[in-house]
């Protein structure tokens, strides 16, 4: 059962406190947290142990060779740090907030119809808000939710759906007719279109699995409509992996019409899936860091693509 921790009607923790305690816990060495938060050994010392008397019970396990959290504190670090991080992240959106449209915007995208298609849409945002800097970065395809929740980037173009928690997901700013990537000599790179009811007799490449379930369902599925299943192939990591091994007989791959004008290859076909829906792409960001320079690219990039049509 988890230790519960009781502190009294008083039990509201002061600022000092509750950074001691977290660094603490999370350096699991005096020394270093006192480094951390700028004040001596010594200070962190009394802190923590003011802490414990006010809790009753020993915070960490002590030794003269390691600092462990005792049961009690390992409760209480996890209760405190999901609003240590709440509180950080609500400062992050409040100075974003303010700075408006000065600063950066990072993008990225997968594929090169893609990264052309964010070029054209930060030169449509950037004639509105020239002050802010537009950074453009391409990433493989098991690199783009880790760098869309680390913050490293602030949207993301990618085929959908992607329905994750704590994900946006824009309009669709594209829809596009799906393919099959398929080796040269394979008896598919005959014909002029192939059903999804085909998939069944083939090995499919998978997506990296630190993509979302829901797009990994739609790009590669388990089974054809019918419910016939589909051998799973090897898990792919970036889109020329997945062209080197669908060359060489490893596979094949569900792909959209632009690869065959991007990525024109002697040892892979590329051909027409004639009863798939389309694949549609739109833009991601987290649903926390919708600020406005991150709606204002939105908005441009979907005005791009209208007047097209």
């Amino acid at each position: 059962m988890k230790p519960r921790l009781t502190m009294g009607e008083k039990g509201m923790l002061e600022r000092h406190e509750l950074e001691a305690f977290l660094a603490v816990s999370e350096e699991l060495h005096f020394g270093r947290a006192a480094e951390r938060l700028r004040v001596s050994t010594a200070r962190v010392s009394q802190t923590i142990r003011k802490l414990e008397r006010r809790v009753g019970v020993a915070l960490f396990n002590r030794t003269s060779r390691r600092v462990e959290l005792s049961p009690v504190g390992r409760t209480l670090y996890e209760d405190l740090r999901p609003a240590r991080d709440q509180i950080a992240a609500a400062l992050d959106r409040a100075i974003e907030a303010g700075r408006g449209f000065t600063g950066a915007l990072r993008v990225c995208f997968t594929g090169a119809a893609g990264g052309q298609l964010l070029v054209q849409a930060a030169q449509v945002f950037g004639r509105h808000h020239p002050e802010c800097e537009v950074q453009i970065r391409e990433a493989q395809m098991g690199e783009l939710m880790p760098w869309l929740r680390g913050g490293e980037v602030d949207l993301a173009l990618a085929t959908l759906p992607v329905d994750e928690p704590g994900i946006v997901a824009g309009p669709v700013l594209v829809s596009e007719a799906r393919f099959l990537a398929v080796p040269v000599e394979h008896p598919f790179a005959r014909r002029t279109a192939v059903s999804v009811e085909d998939l069944a007799k083939v090995t499919m490449l998978q997506l990296p699995s630190t993509l979302p379930q829901s797009l990994r369902a739609d790009r590669t599925p388990q089974t054809t409509p019918a419910g016939l299943p589909i051998k799973a192939g090897q898990r792919v990591t970036t889109f020329h992996e997945v062209l080197t091994l669908v060359g060489a007989g490893h596979g094949v791959f569900p792909v959209g019409a632009n690869a065959r004008r991007y990525y024109p290859r002697p040892d892979v076909a590329y051909v027409h899936l004639r009863d798939a829906p389309p694949l549609r792409w739109g833009l991601l960001w987290r649903a926390d860091g919708a600020t406005a320079r991150v709606r204002a690219f939105a908005e441009a990039s979907h005005g791009l693509v209208s007047a097209d049509r």
